[in-house]
């Protein structure tokens, strides 16, 4: 396991969370760093992605206006922050690094990312 991720935990509709995925093993700085998420019996999608050094963002259509990237260099970190938050945002939520590129694509092109975290459980739920 390259990242830990946190933040995941059970959240009613409407609220927010803050993800963190973090790691030592390289700086996070260089490379296109993404969030993807797999609700239960579906495939994983790519819902974020930040470039290296922030210089770009993407976020797929279910999540866009609703989440926010962003990264703390120092920290060697990345964030996902959720608001709004609703039932179909249940899912496990990964972080993971594509060392291939610096720039996110569109879509995310989910093969390229080598390094995952364990994943963080995030439940909406009343």
């Amino acid at each position: 396991v390259q990242f830990v991720e946190s933040g995941g935990g059970l959240v009613q509709p409407g609220g927010s969370l803050r993800l963190s995925c973090a790691t030592s093993e390289f700086a996070l700085d260089y490379y296109a760093i993404g969030w993807f998420r797999q609700a239960p019996g579906k495939e994983r999608e790519g819902v974020s992605c930040i470039s290296a050094r922030g210089t770009g963002t993407y976020y797929s259509g279910s999540v866009q206006g609703r989440f926010t990237i962003s990264s703390d260099s120092a920290k060697n970190t990345v964030y996902l922050q959720i608001h709004r938050l609703t039932p179909e945002d249940t899912a496990v939520y990964y972080c993971a690094a594509n060392l291939m590129r610096t720039q996110c694509t569109n879509p995310l092109i989910q093969h390229e990312y080598n390094y995952w975290g364990q994943g963080t459980q995030v439940t909406v739920s009343a």
